[in-house]
């Protein structure tokens, strides 16, 4: 049996998920989150369940050194590997934990097993469940199903709460915590045309991207068919600015929006994933491959972010990216899809544009608006950032987070830091 943690040494909470190949926005929250649980008296350890030998694990550990995160790994060999359940036993016989919290479906269940011989308190983050396949969508009913025994439930948005009680969570132990982001890690260093120098791009283009996991959920061939219509009517526009319906789309005509000739459209992907080749092929076969850039993963995408003119995220099913709070940081202008959290995050008209999932004319008439309209991309960019820094705020996130822990161990908040 395991045995409750020392007097005098700080709670320790671990961060328990399930990882192949570069993960994904999650791994930003969790990797961040000892260095912030410090000051509310906890401290974090990371453990990892993961492929042998899976490169990305390494290209992990690597980015918990630089942000002091404790990380453990637990090689993991598929979904009938039973062996993970003795080897976190042994991690909590090691560390004897307060706190498991599960960041999937399987984690979810595995500390439901430990909790019957450690005695820790079972939290989980419910981050979205996007991924499809009639395998996944299984283990996601089941990960809903024993939810309910979860002592707290942290939801990055309203309907995956909403979600979670349908499925027999218990009001009082399900709550919502948005996703939020370390500012200091999200500053502006060079203007627009710089950064696009900087990376090869053309500087008078107008730079269209999305930043994540290159999988149909994202809407991402919706992107590229938006660039592919888009393009012949601003090329027109070159030849005669009357031939662009912007007064359409805009309701204004043309001339009074259009200080210069329109900038040539390039669409750039960071990031890699199973639909990479299929969107390749879609450029290609529009006629704009030259003007769609899959970069693939990067480990710092701050500088491609610096380059866009605006930041686009079409995803049909998402909790709250992480990206999108990213973009907005860098005040990059931004149109999302109206769903789960992104509902809450964008104003219409006031700091982003709102369209419809699967929208693809809504999505195409959004772009060539703000690809016409400069003053609307500044203000858009600028109340981006205030939205951020004043409602998004990872500290902020951390001390909801660390509150919620609090109750569930009886104690009393021990630092002085933002509530």
């Amino acid at each position: 049996m395991c045995s409750d943690s020392p007097r005098g040494e700080k709670p320790i909470v671990l961060h328990v998920r399930v990882m192949a190949g570069l993960g994904g926005g999650p791994e930003k929250t969790i990797l961040r989150s000892p260095r912030a649980l410090a000051a509310y008296g906890y401290r974090g350890v990371c453990v990892y369940l993961h492929p042998p030998g899976d490169p990305g694990f390494s290209e992990l550990r690597q980015k918990a050194a630089r942000l002091e995160a404790t990380l453990l790994g637990i090689p993991d060999r598929g979904p009938w590997d039973l062996r993970v359940v003795s080897a976190a036993y042994r991690v909590c016989r090691r560390l004897r934990p307060a706190i498991w919290q599960g960041h999937d479906y399987k984690t979810n269940l595995l500390g439901l097993l430990i909790s019957r011989v450690c005695p820790v308190r079972l939290v989980s983050m419910v981050h979205g469940w996007t991924v499809e396949g009639r395998r996944i969508r299984f283990y996601y009913r089941l990960d809903r199903l024993w939810l309910r025994f979860y002592e707290r439930v942290i939801c990055v948005s309203e309907d995956l709460r909403a979600e979670c009680l349908r499925w027999g969570v218990r009001p009082e132990r399900c709550v919502v915590i948005e996703n939020a982001i370390d500012l200091s890690e999200y500053q502006r260093q060079w203007p627009t045309e710089v950064a696009k120098r900087r990376l090869g791009l053309p500087p008078d283009a107008f730079i269209v991207g999305n930043v994540g996991r290159l999988s149909p959920e994202k809407g991402l061939a919706g992107l590229v068919e938006a660039v592919a219509q888009l393009q012949p009517k601003f090329e027109n526009l070159r030849q005669q600015t009357a031939d662009f319906p912007a007064a359409a789309i805009l309701g204004q005509p043309p001339a009074e929006q259009l200080q210069r000739p329109p900038m040539p459209i390039h669409l750039v992907l960071v990031g890699d994933g199973p639909q990479r080749q299929e969107l390749a092929a879609l450029a290609h076969q529009r006629g704009i491959a030259d003007r769609v850039h899959l970069v693939g993963y990067q480990p710092d995408p701050h500088p491609w972010y610096e380059a866009m003119d605006l930041f686009v995220s079409n995803s049909i099913r998402e909790g709250l990216p992480n990206v999108l709070l990213e973009a907005m940081a860098f005040e990059v202008p931004v149109v999302a899809t109206r769903i789960a959290g992104v509902s809450r995050l964008i104003e219409p008209e006031q700091n982003g544009l709102l369209i419809e999932p699967g929208d693809q004319t809504g999505l195409t008439a959004a772009i060539g608006r703000l690809l016409a309209d400069s003053e609307l991309r500044r203000r858009l960019a600028q109340a981006g950032r205030h939205t951020v820094e004043t409602r998004y705020n990872f500290q902020i996130r951390m001390a909801k987070v660390a509150a919620v822990y609090d109750d569930l161990l009886g104690r009393k908040r021990l630092s002085r830091g933002p509530r």
